[in-house]
């Protein structure tokens, strides 16, 4: 079912593969290295609360002081004998209060594609950010999605697996009327750091709910933390340092005026982004199936086929990270849109097709609309999606937007850190 007519839609461009002179820049590349245990289940960072009002860039991990927006995952393996789904988030993505990264990776043929992108993928857009400063956002991400799907590619060669996953991500960002972001340090000088120094980011596990853990959240880190600490000239406590200061940052948004919040959302496959304005659906993302005649035109001008809507008859989506095996038809080339985000602007529910295979855009946002948190909001869609006999992993991940918005950060006076 289409989403309701609204009087503002997003705007929506599908790039094409970009030049190499964009893909190929003097950041390092990080090295192809993987290591995944026995396991046959894809694991997320554990989900945990921690104290204050800041992060620190921690991956999975929310605030004990809510800011302008609150999060909820939740996941079930379902009539699967696997779990192959992952997901990630980072609240004040990029040191910047109030803005925010979230993804859900849905794999298939194993777990280690999505297990993957749901560690990484967010750094790797941090360092396509941090390289390309004055590329145009959706053409970033464009640029993550083909650079994760390289890293997948060389994971391939190495003979670990040719698993593949569908990818839905979104990126809240906070700009000027330009699209700039005057208003914070610059990032071109932190390439080298976020390159080269060894990720020592958090164990990861299955967790459905946040757990409260300020021992945790002083002993985990990596070269996001310490990214995140650089970027906004903080420390974070787990290194010994005293908290950053306040207001610093902020301080700087209220002197640049008037800011916009802007949601940059992508996918490939069909894992699906779908945003709530005054309680309509409105689909962010676009489904890339093998029933699409557009995609199958697409595949055919390639060289391959479509059988009863599978590429080569084998894989039912059409564009996905990974599946090395099919890249020239399965490309990781993402779908992107843009939306400015306003008052009426309540949740954004970004899910794997476990849940859009049971349950339509404008039903699932009615479902929710009225739960009182957003962990409460996506544990009711999986539960959905579970009663409704959902024959797939089901992962959802709900954001709820304060009503205030932009007008929070612009009054607190808080800088992340």
């Amino acid at each position: 079912m289409s989403s309701a007519p609204i009087s503002s839609r997003p705007i929506t461009n599908e790039p094409s593969p970009l030049p190499d002179s964009q893909l190929n820049s003097d950041a390092p590349q990080r090295p192809a290295i993987a290591v995944f245990d026995s396991s046959p289940n894809a694991r997320s960072t554990t989900m945990k609360t921690v104290e204050g009002a800041h992060t620190y860039g921690i991956v999975n991990a929310v605030p004990a002081e809510p800011g302008t927006y609150t999060i909820g995952v939740s996941e079930n393996m379902g009539s699967r004998r696997t779990m192959e789904d992952a997901y990630s988030f980072v609240v004040d993505y990029a040191g910047i209060q109030g803005q925010g990264f979230f993804a859900v990776f849905d794999g298939h043929a194993g777990k280690h594609a999505a297990e993957w992108c749901g560690q990484h993928f967010h750094e790797t857009l941090l360092e396509k950010l941090v390289a390309s400063p004055d590329l145009e956002i959706p053409a970033t991400i464009a640029q993550t999605f083909l650079a994760v799907d390289g890293e997948l590619s060389k994971i391939s060669e190495s003979g670990t697996t040719q698993s593949g996953c569908t990818a839905v991500t979104a990126f809240l960002r906070l700009e000027d009327a330009n699209g700039r972001q005057t208003f914070a340090p610059p990032l071109a000088t932190l390439v080298q750091q976020i390159t080269t120094t060894p990720s020592t980011s958090a164990s990861s596990s299955r967790a459905t709910t946040p757990a409260t853990s300020v021992a945790s959240n002083k002993r985990e880190g990596g070269r996001m933390t310490r990214l995140m600490g650089a970027i906004t000239g903080g420390t974070s406590k787990k290194t010994g340092g005293e908290e950053p200061p306040r207001g610093g940052m902020t301080a700087a948004i209220k002197a640049e005026g008037e800011l916009r919040r802007m949601l940059y959302t992508a996918n490939v496959g069909d894992a699906r982004a779908v945003l709530s304005r005054n309680g309509k659906a409105v689909r962010l993302t676009y489904d890339h199936k093998g029933s699409d005649k557009k995609e199958v035109r697409r595949i055919q001008e390639a060289g391959g086929f479509v059988l009863n809507n599978r590429v080569n008859g084998v894989l039912a989506v059409t564009r996905s990270l990974g599946d090395s095996a099919m890249k020239e038809y399965v490309v990781g080339s993402p779908y992107t849109s843009t939306m400015e985000l306003n008052d009426a602007d309540e949740f954004l529910i970004i899910a794997c097709d476990g849940l859009w295979d049971v349950i339509e855009d404008q039903p699932a946002v009615e479902l929710i609309r009225d739960s009182p948190s957003a962990q409460l909001a996506a544990e009711n869609l999986v539960r959905h999606a579970l009663d409704n006999f959902s024959h797939d992993n089901v992962t959802v991940l709900v954001v709820k937007f304060s009503g205030s918005g932009l007008r929070t950060v612009l009054e607190t006076g808080r800088a992340s850190a």
